[in-house]
């Protein structure tokens, strides 16, 4: 688990593991000292009759018991994280300090351990803390190292191998662990993103329906004052055109509210840049901005929904217009991929988006445009996707802005 991180679930749910590992190692250092003291030498000619009575002798339980209330303590003062680290140290430190009263000085062969460095090793998965598993692994080899050293016994090469594959075996459950919950992480965040989505598109409809009729009576009226008075005032072009912005913005509301359905046609790619660069030319004019078009042919007919590409490059060229408030140079290049697909890029040479904003473009209504609403680029985005495409922005500050889309020539390979 994240200890950088402490929320209260989190900790909840440290504390369970804690709890259940004070359990496990407490049974099972006990019962493995009862058998290996006790049971064992009955039946077999392994272990020794009775608890030794060198080496640290009973207060090697005293000590190791001493660590329960120690971390019971810890635990209260709000940091169950530190118990799993109190536990491995304090039994590394009595471990070392009792083999070497048991065989420093003398001619006995070095053989040793407890089966609660096994739960040491495979629980720390269970932690899902790769900081905690290296320190486990390191920190068990480094303990039959240490005594091997002072020891001057070679017998410690035996468990510092055995830790070395066992450690490696709780280091793949530790990297399933983690794939795991990386996958439901992020299945619960596009959960919330859909959830996200559908109550800003019931949002949307709702709106855009009540905009768009009293929207449709503003503009008739405003062109039918134009007709009557055309020389009598110069506002009503600049308010015709506000008129068609807010109906756009209204367009990409419903889009969200009810995505269209896509009727795949053959359609022109030259047509349909054409079309946009006819709805784009006079904003392109009035900012100083010249739009230069590559067409590498012969460019095949594509399947697609041609009204809804339309809408792609009008909201990509627009977004390239807007960019430069002081006039440039709009390039628009056309091209077949080797892998039948169709590549289409904007490049302008504006003012850049900073890399931190790249990512969040698309998200619904995060905007870079001082009075932009955040819905063009979600639209075209989910209009690229629904036609089994790609859309990459590469963008640095002050020099401009490349985007590419590239969709497949032919639809009926991906559809299911």
């Amino acid at each position: 688990m994240n200890e950088g991180i402490r929320s209260p679930r989190l900790i909840f749910e440290e504390k369970k593991a804690i709890k259940l590992f004070l359990w496990l190692f407490y049974i099972f250092f006990i019962t493995y000292d009862i058998f290996y003291f006790f049971i064992l030498p009955k039946y077999t000619t392994y272990g020794k009759d009775g608890f030794p009575d060198n080496g640290l002798g009973y207060w090697l339980y005293v000590l190791v018991f001493c660590l329960l209330p120690l971390s019971i303590y810890t635990i209260k003062k709000g940091n169950p994280y530190l118990v799993k680290y109190i536990f491995l140290f304090g039994y590394i430190m009595i471990d070392i300090v009792d083999n070497l009263l048991i065989y420093l000085g003398t001619s006995v062969p070095f053989a040793s351990g407890n089966i609660v460095e096994l739960l040491f090793l495979f629980f720390s998965p269970i932690f899902v803390n790769k900081k905690y598993y290296w320190t486990v692994s390191l920190g068990i080899i480094g303990k039959y190292i240490l005594i091997g050293v002072i020891l001057q016994d070679a017998n410690v090469i035996s468990p510092v191998i055995l830790t070395i594959i066992l450690s490696a075996i709780a280091f793949i459950l530790l990297i399933r662990f983690y794939s795991y919950i990386k996958s439901l992480t992020s299945v619960h965040e596009e959960l919330r993103q859909k959830e996200k989505l559908a109550t800003i598109g019931q949002m949307a409809a709702a709106i855009g329906h009540e905009i768009r009729n009293p929207l449709s009576s503003l503009k008739g009226f405003t062109q039918l004052q134009q007709e009557r008075y055309p020389n009598t005032n110069d506002f009503y072009p600049i308010m015709i055109q506000e008129i068609d912005r807010i109906n756009s913005i209204v367009n990409d509301l419903m889009y969200l509210g009810k995505p269209k359905e896509i009727k795949f046609e053959k359609a022109s790619i030259e047509e349909i840049i054409a079309y946009t660069l006819s709805i784009t030319q006079q904003q392109a004019e009035r900012q100083g901005v010249n739009i230069e078009t590559i067409m590498k042919g012969p460019l095949p007919p594509i399947e697609c929904d041609g009204k809804q590409l339309k809408q792609v490059f009008i909201n990509l060229i627009k977004n390239a217009i807007e960019a430069m408030a002081d006039g440039g140079e709009v390039r628009v290049h056309v091209k077949v991929l080797e892998e039948n697909k169709m590549y289409i890029s904007i490049q302008d040479e504006g003012c850049g988006i900073a890399d931190e904003d790249i990512q969040n473009l698309g998200d619904p209504f995060f905007t870079t445009k001082k009075d932009g609403t955040g819905l063009g680029l979600m639209v075209t985005n989910q209009i690229i996707k629904d036609h089994f495409g790609e859309l990459k922005i590469l963008s640095e500050l002050n020099n401009g802005t490349l985007v590419e889309v590239i969709i497949p020539i032919e639809i009926n390979k991906f559809k299911i």
